[in-house]
């Protein structure tokens, strides 16, 4: 299953920061079985974001994002992301705010989403580190198994 995390940051794209958030997904992403995911970095905005999702639904499997899911004005990932998924995931987004409350106080203002483009999950998830690790810890489990429920592969469910 290849997977692909996509960095959305106007800083690092433009190479005045170090992004930190690409890389710690791929390494949560490696505990949960996808193995070799690369980054790619764009800047904030809907027309960068949707373009480089577009290009990559037909690649990968899963497509995690960080950054661009606060209210700041340029973050703008979720309404990128809704325009090219077909069918929202709600239950992901929902289980990631939800082991925020009480621990987070700022937790309850990403507004990640997660759906599904034909046969790719895509994944929006907050732009720090810890948020990142975070979050994937909480829907890493049921990853893989999303994403073989949409190549049709093999699972306890349809056994």
């Amino acid at each position: 299953m290849r997977a692909v995390v996509v960095t959305v940051s106007d800083r690092v794209s433009a190479g005045e920061a170090v992004d930190g958030s690409g890389p710690a997904a791929v390494a949560k992403l490696e505990e949960y079985g996808f193995a070799g995911a690369e980054v790619v970095v764009v800047p904030d905005g809907v027309e960068s974001v949707s373009q480089t999702l577009s290009i990559l639904v037909e690649h990968h499997e899963l497509i995690v994002t960080t950054g661009g899911t606060g209210f700041a004005p340029r973050d703008l990932t979720p309404e990128a992301t809704r325009l090219v998924i077909e069918r929202e995931a709600p239950g992901l987004a929902e289980a990631m705010r939800a082991v925020t409350f009480g621990k987070v106080p700022h937790g309850m203002l990403s507004r990640g989403v997660a759906g599904i483009a034909g046969g790719t999950l895509i994944v929006n998830l907050p732009g720090s580190v810890k948020a990142v690790n975070e979050s994937l810890d909480v829907i890493g489990p049921a990853l893989q198994h999303a994403v073989e429920l949409l190549i049709e592969s093999e699972t306890d469910h349809n056994m």
